[in-house]
């Protein structure tokens, strides 16, 4: 180990400069693109960096807890630089698999928007720490501030702390999932202590005086002082307790818009991969829907806002691992239109089922740009042309980049 001098050339996939030495690539955490700097090098990462000359792209991070929190990687970065990088990133994994498409700018987010977040809580002696961990570490970072989040989560970090307090396990980390809702926080913990039974009364209470909506315990509804809701596309929907929503109501209506002028004028479709609808209940408005999603509460979610009436094209579901069990080719005959939006794997079963199908339109909706082309190469091997790709920056600061790719068949 010894002092070298770099140059960044890059701003590689996790947020990291990428310089390039005798000895290889060489990752420098919060390098930009043009620095220059010296570090002690060991295993191909920068330590103990001191700047020599900074790039003109590099801004003051808004967070105080920028330094050592992990929750952010690019909060240094200016926002047209950082656009650019995020754009960068889809186009390098459409690019190593062969494909060449446009892809628009990206749909940028806001700070304070984030309605969803996933805490740790840690004993730290005899104090409870609240937050994200630290980059590269177990070390937990006791946030009182996050200018990515909705400032309804940043208001109620304390009391969801005093929580934390009579939830502790005696050892291990306690999670906090944490949503932001049309009625107020609704707040699942997972890996509580066991004898939190016997604190029913003092915990009913204490989330009465905080205002939360739902309050959930290791996948139990503790209280349920008014109904969590969101409002897709005009219909009331509760998500389960630490179900999968959208990360923001921003992006999420920008990836419902994209979907919608997408399908066009498609009168029969079908949403894999549905959630508790988020593309579904708004495409009803125009076409009738098939949902297809494997989690059962999400089901039941979705089977509940469905019993308003609100004059929808004919909607139904079905609970069925599409992983395991994709849509076959002949299921798929009476579609002209497939939305999919799978986890961060991808849906490569389906896609090859979706390639040898007849269906007109495919929406292929992603959280993660390696998967997406890797499906859409399959996609356009089967005859299909990508029209275009469209980056969703849902998760600010971040290296994830959501994206909705849009593919006909002639």
């Amino acid at each position: 180990m010894r002092d070298t001098n770099l140059t960044i050339a890059e701003l590689g996939h996790r947020g990291d400069g990428i310089a390039h030495s005798e000895g290889g690539q060489v990752y420098v955490p919060g390098a930009l693109p043009g620095e220059e700097v010296t570090a002690e090098v060991s295993n191909g990462r920068a330590a103990d960096v001191t700047y020599i000359k900074t790039s003109p792209d590099r801004i003051e991070p808004i967070c105080k807890h920028y330094e050592s929190c992990g929750g952010c990687s690019v909060q240094h970065l200016a926002q047209e630089p950082y656009l650019d990088w995020k754009r960068g990133l889809v186009v390098k994994a459409l690019a190593d698999r062969g494909i060449e498409a446009e892809v628009a700018p990206v749909v940028p987010s806001e700070p304070g928007s984030r309605r969803r977040a996933v805490l740790t809580a840690a004993r730290a002696g005899r104090t409870i720490l609240l937050g994200y961990h630290e980059k590269a570490s177990h070390k937990m970072v006791d946030i009182s501030e996050c200018p990515v989040l909705v400032p309804e989560i940043v208001a109620g970090l304390r009391g969801l702390k005093r929580l934390c307090v009579e939830l502790m396990p005696k050892k291990g980390e306690l999670r906090v999932n944490v949503l932001s809702t049309t009625n107020g926080l609704d707040v699942a913990f997972d890996q509580a202590d066991s004898k939190y039974e016997s604190k029913f009364a003092a915990l009913s209470q204490l989330a009465v005086e905080l205002g939360l909506a739902r309050l959930t315990i290791n996948g139990e509804t503790l209280l349920e002082a008014r109904p969590p809701a969101l409002d897709m596309g005009g219909l009331t929907v509760v998500p389960p307790p630490a179900g999968f929503t959208q990360a923001t109501l921003q992006a999420e209506e920008a990836l419902c818009d994209l979907v919608l002028e997408g399908l066009g004028k498609s009168k029969k479709v079908t949403d894999l991969f549905a959630g508790v609808g988020t593309f579904a209940l708004r495409i009803a408005k125009s076409a009738s829907v098939h949902a297809v999603e494997g989690d059962a509460a999400a089901n039941k979610a979705l089977d509940k806002a469905l019993r308003v009436p609100r004059g929808f094209k004919k909607v139904t579901f079905e609970r069925r691992d599409i992983f395991r069990r994709p849509l076959m080719k002949a299921e798929l005959a009476s579609y002209d239109a497939v939305v999919f939006d799978p986890p961060r794997a991808g849906a490569q079963a389906q896609a090859e089922q979706i390639a040898v199908s007849k269906v007109k339109t495919v929406i292929a909706v992603s959280c993660n740009p390696a998967t997406l082309a890797r499906d859409l190469r399959i996609l356009i091997d089967g005859g299909y042309t990508l029209q275009k790709v469209t980056p969703v920056d849902q998760f600010l600061f971040s290296p994830h980049i959501e994206c909705v790719a849009i593919l006909k068949r002639e």
